[in-house]
């Protein structure tokens, strides 16, 4: 009998690797989950060479329509006109709606995970056509988007698709003595048609991020973008609906429905919407509520900060990795940033350090286009309609001791000189009397402040009236240092915080939301899924053959004059401590 030789290693690796490799095919090819490819059209404004024309008058109302002007803050170029859904559109997109809602509630878990998978995939394959739409309707930078619209949504789905059905599940409710022959659970069910009406510092996140929740919960879901970002939620609203018919559910779950003010109030105020999530101001926030109430429709609102960045003493050789932080911080996407740092609360020694560093790296940053050919730190301004404002507040704060380092004022630039810049500002020496302290800027402003203890710190960060998120950044080197830092944390007055990090409980979708006037309700996390639900509270017999409720003769209609003795012994028996006295409430229940 021949011997068979001995493979080598290689050829065994080899073997080894083609098996797993087709074993892998068969399981994928059917996995009721696999990402469906598809594709979405790509904008003429997102062409290589394309020009625009440069608008004379920046405004987004269309001259002699009704039309919603769309155009590049950073140039000044028209991307277009989109044409604003009316109230009449309104209710046709909720009635489209809440009849692909009844289907789409009926999924599967694995069905909706599809859904979301097939949209990550196509987020990361098509990650500059993304970037390029939003940075073209927001002004910002590729690397300001890449952070702030692709890392962010692609966390979100990331986490949904494992964590979610976790988050919806039924989930168990402890019983009692009494009701121990009960089984009780809380459902999280879908409301129907849920709203979102987000801002446009984000456009392509803070449109995404409502409507992944609402899919996934089970729900449809009416997205109202702002007028300064019409033109790019009209894209990526198609997007999801592509995602949606690639993967066989209707494109009417998702319904884009940008409309100027008059056409917003009968959104919020409509019947037909359960829920609503608001990103916006504070006045606006006012309209929305009020409106909401007419229907009694739940709102979840997120209002902006004014978030400090508190740096304690001794941080050491760290201070060059929290000068980084805190650039970050303060200009991504030219500080129009709800969760940006707004004031940066520095005790002595940190105080100096930062001032210099600060003062340097802010005269070197870059303002441009974040399209163009050029590399630049920090692009546009959605619009210059708050320059006038920034540049009071920049003047009150001088008037009253603070030092103006660098900035302050709208730029001029050089080559677009239609483009919305604002000149990247550090102001020190600030103090919480100063309104600049006090008012949100929402701008690519560096405010400075002196703490003189950690007591004094916190005072500063709690002096406004918002309450949005915070950090904290210290030394971990002692007991006393991690105390120091933990006594920061748990004094500041926010919804969240992040320990010598920024934003940090964003990248992992910690409930978002905040106090005091920076809204109410959370979004993101079980939290957020769940907020998109009813909550159904559901009470059955444990074992409906053997025990089930029965009225005792004494307390059953018409109740005889043995009933009170019987329902306190009843009460006794369940709550009273000490079995003498459960004993005693046992034997009123018998004596009947």
């Amino acid at each position: 009998m021949t011997a068979i030789p001995a493979l080598p290693p290689w050829a065994l690796g080899a073997i080894f690797a083609i098996v797993a490799y087709y074993l892998a095919y068969l399981y994928l090819r059917n996995d009721p989950e696999t990402p469906v490819p598809f594709t979405s059209s790509i904008p003429e404004q997102c062409r290589l060479g394309w020009r625009g024309e440069i608008l004379e008058t920046l405004s987004l109302k269309a001259t002699g329509s009704t039309a919603i002007q769309c155009y590049a803050p950073a140039t000044g170029e028209s991307l277009g006109l989109v044409n604003p859904t009316t109230a009449d559109g309104i209710d046709r997109a909720v009635a489209k709606a809440a009849k692909a809602q009844i289907e789409w509630a009926r999924t599967s878990w694995p069905q909706r995970r599809r859904v979301l998978k097939t949209l990550l995939k196509h987020v990361l394959d098509n990650q500059d056509l993304i970037c390029t739409i939003a940075c073209l309707d927001s002004g910002k930078t590729r690397i300001d988007a890449l952070f702030g619209e692709i890392l962010v949504t692609a966390e979100k789905l990331r986490w949904s698709i494992d964590h979610g059905e976790k988050a919806l599940r039924p989930e168990s409710r402890p019983t009692n003595l009494l009701m121990c022959y009960k089984k009780n659970e809380v459902r999280w069910e879908p409301l129907g048609v849920v709203a979102a009406c987000v801002s446009w510092n984000y456009p392509f996140h803070n449109l995404f991020g409502p409507l992944i929740s609402a899919l996934f919960s089970g729900n449809a879901i009416l997205l109202k973008s702002s007028e300064q970002t019409a033109w790019s939620s009209t894209h990526f609203a198609s997007i999801a609906r592509n995602a949606l018919v690639a993967c066989g559910h209707p494109p009417d779950l998702i319904q884009n429905v940008p409309c100027w003010p008059a056409a917003a109030d009968h959104l919020t105020s409509h019947p037909g919407i359960s829920h609503i999530t608001f990103i916006g101001s504070r006045p606006v926030a006012h309209y929305v509520c009020a409106s909401a109430a007419k229907a009694l429709t739940p709102v979840t609102v997120e209002l902006g900060g004014k978030d400090a960045a508190i740096v304690l003493d001794d941080c050491g050789p760290d201070i060059d990795r929290i000068a980084s932080v805190l650039m970050r911080g303060v200009f991504q996407s030219a500080g129009q940033n709800c969760i940006g740092i707004e004031r940066i609360v520095a005790m002595p020694k940190a105080f100096a350090a930062l001032e210099k560093r600060l003062t340097d790296r802010i005269a070197q940053l870059r303002v441009g286009n974040g399209l163009g050919p050029n590399t630049v730190d920090m692009g546009a301004m959605v619009s210059d309609v708050s320059f006038a404002r920034l540049e009071l507040l920049v003047q009150d704060a001088v008037s009253q001791g603070a030092k103006l380092v660098q900035g302050g004022k709208r730029l001029p630039h050089p080559v677009h000189l239609h483009g919305h810049y604002f000149a990247p500002t550090l102001l020190t020496h600030v103090t919480s009397s100063m309104r600049i302290a006090q008012e949100e800027v929402f701008g690519p402003i560096c405010v400075l402040m002196a703490a003189s203890s950690i007591s004094d710190a916190v005072e500063i960060a709690n002096s406004t009236s918002y309450g949005l998120g915070c950090s904290v950044f210290g030394p971990t080197t002692s007991t006393t240092a991690r105390a120091n830092l933990e006594h920061v944390t748990r004094e500041v007055k926010a919804g969240m915080v992040a320990v010598n990090d920024f934003a940090a409980y964003y990248a992992v979708q910690l409930p978002f939301g905040g106090s005091k006037g920076s809204g109410y309700g959370r979004f993101a996390g079980e939290e957020g899924l769940r907020s998109l639900c009813n909550q159904k509270a559901v009470c059955v017999d444990r074992l409906p053959r053997l025990v089930k409720t029965k009225i005792p003769p004494p307390l059953d209609y018409p109740v005889d004059s043995r009933g009170p003795e019987m329902a306190k012994g009843v009460v006794e028996l369940g709550y009273a401590d000490g079995i003498v006295r459960k004993m005693q409430g046992l034997r009123k229940i018998l004596n009947w």
